[in-house]
């Protein structure tokens, strides 16, 4: 989630919607690519590849490209992220077939720049008949005589399909290199037309809350020869232009086609995107949208496509569930398995951080990361299931520090954004290191690291890293700043407090990997680092409606404690926090949590304090109690004192039960928090950010859930669906079975089995896991507060060095 501010789209009807053209293959794998489509999921409902380098799909009005309840199409872009939570995230190239005359006096006057504005032509569409699935999007356009366009894709080429209505005598497609989504800014683009059946071009914009520009390369091919052609600006158009024909600051600028129909009233468009240069974008149509030297048929590629996602859900099954439920499931595997995207073109080329032109050699460079999402849920969710990748992922992000000079934060294509506060990398690298991603680079990565935790990039580069590291090196806390001078939109002193509490928590991470390389003084040193949460402790602070005492709270550069203008403070504002309050960021300490129970004074505190968060009695009697006791709205994080379910700061809170011995707590808050996803447009809680809640979904329906980073540990409770395998490297698989598990009823855990064996403690190792075997629990209808993982022997330890 990243920080912007708009109100909530009430939509309950659209909530309750199921889409029943949405299975991407016969019923075992159902995905609905509507889902997370309105109330600011921000997914989007078009075609991609798993980890895909283009996605085709309908943009409107909304700001990540599509909203399910938007009223017309602009246009299908070529560009998306799904989930992200800024503006500015892609719909380059706009593509949309049309009916009508285009010359002066006509339907589109070129005598008038206007006529070619998306917001003036753009389509009205009909969802009756729409379908979402994995590989494939389709719609019905009723303007222009009624059109029906068609979209699916592979690895990098795509592939659209427009039908236009029987008996219309030509046809016409726009591309439009001017206008991106609602707020992409274009700042320049330039185009050509190849041949009677090929266009190619550039489109550079300026990115992601206010980033960066870069550029995107395209070329687009014909399955038949256009009639006609024009280029329009800011002129109006000129028929028969070929080009290069160039435009800059988002003035009009496109092309426009017509096709002879009585050939047939399909016309099928096969392109290809790269962020290296027009070579890279040709010689990925080449290998993904051509063969024999011809562009694929569209079924072609929508066959290879669909035999490609039905291999990558598959490597999840599960039994027990309604069509619904399953749905649900595999539409969040589909959601976590699309980022981070393919950056490398065919020919390995990809553009670096330093701009400059470099080669992944036997393996595939990545692009888009937005660290501090997914370093808690889909970062181990790839790892687990895709170990490759997640070697390929993990190098991505070292040869950005190699060539950019520092690592990201939240890396957008070849740029650093410096979005969000934090220190995301270092637990989302160690993570990687603990499952054996960085086997052969240890000593890199630890550099890296190093550099990252103990330093600050110089000014000359464009990411500030820990730029709050000059008062938490020396102080033990990030200083709460607001007039702090930040390269982009946030910066760590911005956000003291959660900036401090992130930075502790990544510490405590490195000290793991540090230890376990040998260097002991780093660890025995980050180890205290760790316990730097609790220089931001405030005994004193009250909550006034509660009465409960302590809380984190900012500090000012000079140590003292950070007061409102009226002298007080209150730990329900977000003042020192990003995106939340201390309520939710007090569980941020996940490498201490038993000096943080001690803090509250003592467990029993504590837990009463967790009840308080979740409102543990109203779910407790009704699990839709949630819709109205938990944070409700997706940009709803501020002056609040209760759970946030469409944010990441407190995604870990309901293991916190389990990591103090009331794992039944921990089931009933998952089975609460899941009624919030819905195979329907509002079917995801919050930004979806690129992965992150549809991998937190995943580990909760299949009854695993990471542990603190670094620690190898997989927190162990109640699944939501009777029996799941999961495929893992070397053919081995890993078996859950849950026989009393029903969807949409509670049950608890009475005992768990591992390989056939009983297993008190609450927790499986990453070696346990990738050893595959069988986890069996027994579920029973009744909570036992003195039952399984109620034990302080059963509950995992704080790393070494760690101690209240």
């Amino acid at each position: 989630m990243t920080a912007f501010s708009t109100s909530r789209i009430l939509c309950t009807l659209l909530a309750a919607i199921v889409l029943p053209v949405s299975a991407a293959a016969p019923g075992d794998m159902p995905v609905n690519t509507f889902i997370g489509t309105q109330d600011e999921g921000n997914t989007f409902p078009g075609a991609s590849a798993p980890f895909g380098m283009i996605q085709v799909g309908p943009t409107g009005e909304h700001y990540a490209g599509w909203r399910y309840s938007d009223a017309r199409i602009r246009g299908f872009g070529h560009s998306y992220l799904s989930g992200a939570g800024c503006w500015e995230q892609g719909g380059q190239l706009q593509v949309l077939p049309v009916t009508g005359r285009i010359g002066p006096g006509g339907d589109f006057d070129t005598a008038k720049p206007e006529s070619f504005d998306y917001k003036r032509y753009a389509a009205a569409y009909t969802h009756e008949g729409e379908v979402g699935q994995a590989g494939y999007y389709k719609v019905r356009l009723t303007s222009y005589g009624g059109i029906t366009a068609e979209a699916t894709a592979l690895s990098r080429a795509a592939a659209e399909r427009y039908t236009f209505a029987p008996g219309t005598a030509s046809g016409n497609v726009l591309l439009n290199l001017g206008q991106a989504n609602e707020r992409h800014s274009v700042v320049g683009s330039e185009v050509r037309v190849v041949d009677d059946h090929s266009v190619e071009g550039k489109i550079t914009t300026r990115s992601f809350c206010g980033g960066a520009q870069y550029s995107t390369w395209f070329r687009i091919v014909f399955d038949q020869p256009f009639t006609a052609h024009g280029i329009w600006d800011d002129r109006g158009g000129f028929p028969g232009a070929n080009g290069p024909s160039q435009q800059g600051d988002s003035r009009p600028h496109g092309v426009w086609l017509t096709f002879d129909l009585k050939r047939g009233a399909a016309v099928t468009a096969i392109s290809a995107i790269s962020h290296v240069d027009a070579e890279g974008a040709l010689n990925n149509l080449k290998a993904d949208g051509m063969a024999g030297g011809r562009p694929v048929t569209f079924d072609a590629m929508r066959a290879k496509a669909q035999a490609d996602w039905k291999r990558e859900l598959g490597s999840v099954r599960i039994d027990g569930g309604s069509n619904d439920d399953r749905t649900v499931f595999y539409t969040a595997l589909y959601h976590a398995l699309l980022q981070p995207t393919t950056g490398s073109d065919a020919d390995g080329r990809y553009r670096g951080y330093d701009n400059a032109i470099h080669k992944a050699k036997d393996w595939i460079y990545y692009e888009f990361f937005s660290l501090w999402d997914t370093y808690r849920a889909q970062n181990q969710m790839l790892a687990l299931l895709r170990p490759q990748r997640a070697r390929d992922i993990a190098n991505s992000v070292l040869k950005i520090r190699e060539q950019g000079g520092w690592l990201p934060r939240w890396g957008y294509a070849n740029f650093e954004t410096n979005v969000m506060t934090g220190d995301p990398v270092t637990p989302f690298l160690v993570d990687l290191w603990r499952y054996g991603a960085l086997k052969g680079r240890e000593a890199e990565a630890y550099s890296a690291l190093r550099q990252n935790a103990f330093g600050v990039p110089p000014e000359q580069i464009r990411a500030q890293g820990r730029s709050g590291n000059p008062s938490y090196l020396s102080q033990g806390f990030v200083q709460y700043d607001r007039a702090f001078v930040s390269k982009g939109m946030d910066t760590d002193p911005h956000h003291g407090a959660s900036a401090t509490l992130e930075y502790s928590l990544a510490d405590g991470a490195l000290a793991v990997m540090a230890r376990a390389l040998g260097h002991t003084a780093d660890a025995n040193l980050l180890d205290q680092r760790a316990l730097n949460w609790r220089k931001l402790w405030d005994a004193s602070v009250v909550d006034a409606p509660t009465g409960l005492h302590g809380f984190p709270r900012p500090r000012l550069l000079d140590g003292s404690w950070f007061s409102d203008v009226n002298g007080s403070y209150d730990p329900r504002g977000e003042r020192g926090f990003h995106e939340g309050t201390a309520w939710q960021y007090q569980w941020l300490v996940r490498q201490d949590i038993p000096g943080l129970a001690a803090a509250m004074g003592g467990p029993a505190q504590a837990l009463h304090r967790l009840d308080l968060f979740f409102d543990f009695d109203a779910l407790a009697a009704d699990p839709q109690a949630v819709r109205k006791s938990w944070v409700v709205g997706p940009y709803s994080y501020y002056s609040q004192f209760r759970y946030n379910p469409n944010n990441e700061p407190d995604l870990h809170a309901p293991w916190v039960y389990t990591l103090m011995g009331q794992p039944w707590k921990t089931t009933t808050v998952l089975r609460a928090a899941e009624t919030l996803f819905g195979n329907g447009p509002s079917g995801v809680t919050g930004n979806d950010d690129l992965g992150t809640m549809s991998a937190w979904y995943l580990f909760s329906a299949l009854g695993l859930y990471p542990d603190a980073p670094g620690s190898g540990r997989f927190l162990l409770h109640a699944p939501r669906f009777a029996h799941a395998e999961i495929d893992l490297a070397n053919g081995r698989t890993l078996r859950i079975d849950a026989p009393e598990a029903k969807p949409g009823e509670r049950r608890f855990v009475q005992s768990v089995s591992w390989d056939g064996r009983p297993l008190s403690r609450v927790w499986l190792d990453w070696e346990q896991l990738q050893s595959a075997g069988k986890l069996e629990y027994r579920l029973t209808t009744q909570a036992d507060p003195a039952g399984w993982g109620t034990h302080a022997r059963d509950l995992p330890h704080a790393p070494a060095g760690i101690a209240p």
